[in-house]
């Protein structure tokens, strides 16, 4: 749960600008609910001669229509919000510096209404009054690019994440450029707010996109191979090799092989399959850590017909055969070690363990064992 540490004076704004675009796309998910199977059609009266768009700038989403009639399907959530944040206009660079101006003058006379006790009642109130500017100024900084946000997301679909989910990841870094932007620096603010705003979309794929979450930096290694491939493909024709990729990412082709086991998808053992669709993954695929049912009652089996067969020896003889082939532990001993767990020489043990062995290869006990030599 996140804990807002903002003083009670600005509390309440700054949380609802952080659920703002939110609550749009949950009043877009409604709004698709209560038109579902309708359609909004815009026909040739309504229209110009040229193509109708609704272009979001920023390298944004744009959906094109042909010349006649526009489709619009109202059950689509993420049409809606996009049509909704299209209307936000967006800032010059001057806007933009006058915006964080203002955010900057809010913050300065937030920490002074905290700490400084001695002001008067005009004073309190021209403070309260940039507090109030500042956190406007803030809200329009951060939904004049939410589009900004849209145009970065929708690179990263298919990678496990709903675009919806990239879109609300997305809008969390742009608060975090909010936050941190420096206008005195001289850089546009699109321009330090998409750094964020990948960030935050990337720590997303990497948190959310797998079952097995994948550390950052290892997903984009991931999304570098990927882009790689495509661009060596359309350069040369042919799919490239191992060596290719590895000098143009610049790096080695060991590396290269864990980058493409960490971007394996697993896949669910009760994966259905088959024409039917009446058989699971795992009914094909062999689990090597336990054996067989048959062969695992004959193992027993044949480990309760050989006690049977070594009770038949003197008390020293069998447990010597245990100890040294291992029928107690799985570890099986040197003369050495059973000669002193015995008390006795190396040799001895020799000459306990042959005598044993030869009593075993009588007819009477080894016909007992004949049947598992298959």
């Amino acid at each position: 749960m996140l804990v807002d540490h903002t003083p009670v004076e600005t509390q309440s704004p700054i949380n609802h600008l952080i659920h703002k675009s939110q609550d749009r796309m949950r009043s877009a998910d409604s709004i698709s609910l209560k038109r579902k199977s309708q359609s909004w059609h815009y026909s040739d009266d309504v229209e110009s001669d040229h193509d109708d768009h609704d272009e979001l700038e920023e390298g944004g989403v744009r959906s094109r229509s042909r010349k006649g009639t526009l489709d619009f399907t109202s059950e689509d959530p993420i049409a809606l919000y996009l049509k909704e944040i299209s209307r936000i206009p967006l800032l010059s660079g001057k806007e933009e510096v006058e915006l964080a101006k203002a955010i900057e003058r809010g913050q300065e006379a937030t920490q002074q209404l905290t700490e400084d006790i001695q002001l008067t009642p005009q004073s309190r109130l021209h403070l309260q009054d940039l507090v109030e500017k500042g956190l406007k100024a803030r809200c329009k900084l951060i939904e004049s690019n939410f589009r900004l946000v849209v145009s970065i997301a929708k690179k990263y679909i298919g990678h496990g994440v709903s675009f919806m989910d990239l879109i609300q990841e997305g809008n969390i870094g742009l608060i975090k450029a909010v936050e941190k932007f420096e206008y005195r620096r001289g850089f546009k603010f699109s321009t330090y707010a998409t750094w964020w705003i990948r960030q935050a979309v990337s720590r997303a794929l990497s948190d959310q996109g797998r079952t097995i979450r994948v550390p950052v930096h290892m997903g984009e290694r991931i999304t570098q191979l990927s882009r790689v491939s495509r661009e060596l493909v359309q350069k040369y024709g042919h799919t490239p090799t191992d060596e290719d990729i590895a000098q143009e990412m610049g790096i080695t082709t060991k590396l290269l092989e864990r980058i493409r086991q960490a971007a394996q998808h697993p896949l669910s053992l009760e994966l259905e399959v088959g024409e039917d669709m009446d058989s699971t993954l795992g009914d094909f695929i062999e689990d090597d850590n336990n054996a067989p049912p048959d062969d695992s009652a004959m193992g027993k089996l044949l480990s309760e017909r050989m006690e049977d067969v070594l009770a038949s020896l003197t008390a020293r003889e069998h447990r010597v055969l245990q100890l040294r082939f291992g029928l107690l532990d799985g570890r099986s001993y040197t003369l050495e070690e059973v000669g002193q767990k015995f008390g006795v020489t190396r040799e001895r043990i020799r000459q306990i363990e042959a005598k044993a062995l030869s009593k075993l290869r009588h007819p009477r006990r080894s016909r007992r064992l004949r049947d598992f030599l298959e």
